[in-house]
């Protein structure tokens, strides 16, 4: 069976609210870097002509694109943070480019979201690859890597239908309806 790695490297600010520690509740930033592993769905031999189950600009093109225009330089905030409050009262057009996730924006949280986000974009893309696992860099001595089910690892704050990271477009939030 072939993997296929991208890597890809995005700055971001967050800041974490509940419960860890004083300097990570400041917003502040990281240069992240952000690696999936995708593997074909259909485990067949190479078809002697292509050789490949699928193009590396198809696998990695939208999801770098998704990298590069929605996560580059974006703010990650809980839901119930009240700098999102602030933002959609003060600066509506800056709200727009904030990742608003179901509690604190940790490297495990966003590994689960970003790879929610990936597999609806494969799935919307034919079905042809699947992620595998995603390591997700936060510094150089933090990294988180996941494997298995994202959705079964997400907290359960809203319905499906209203999750960003369940739709296979560039959405990075639910900002009309969170609140």
């Amino acid at each position: 069976m072939f993997d296929m790695l991208f890597t890809r490297r995005f700055s971001m600010g967050h800041r974490l609210i509940h419960g860890a520690s004083e300097s990570c509740a400041l917003p502040h930033g990281h240069n992240e870097f952000v690696t999936v592993r995708l593997q074909p769905t259909n485990d067949g031999p190479l078809d002697g002509k292509g050789n490949m189950p699928v193009s590396f600009q198809r696998a990695k093109g939208a999801w770098h694109k998704f990298i590069d225009e929605r996560l580059d330089h974006a703010l990650q905030l809980a839901e119930d943070d009240p700098l999102l409050e602030w933002f959609r009262a003060h600066e509506p057009a800056r709200a727009a480019r904030i990742v608003v996730t179901p509690g604190d924006p940790t490297t495990e949280l966003m590994a689960c979201l970003m790879m929610a986000k990936l597999n609806a974009m494969l799935v919307a893309d034919g079905g042809v690859l699947r992620c595998t696992a995603i390591t997700l860099q936060e510094t150089p001595t933090n990294t988180v890597e996941f494997s298995g089910d994202p959705l079964a690892m997400l907290p359960a704050s809203r319905p499906a239908g209203q999750c960003w990271w369940r739709r296979a477009d560039m959405s990075i939030s639910d900002i009309a309806t969170a609140v």
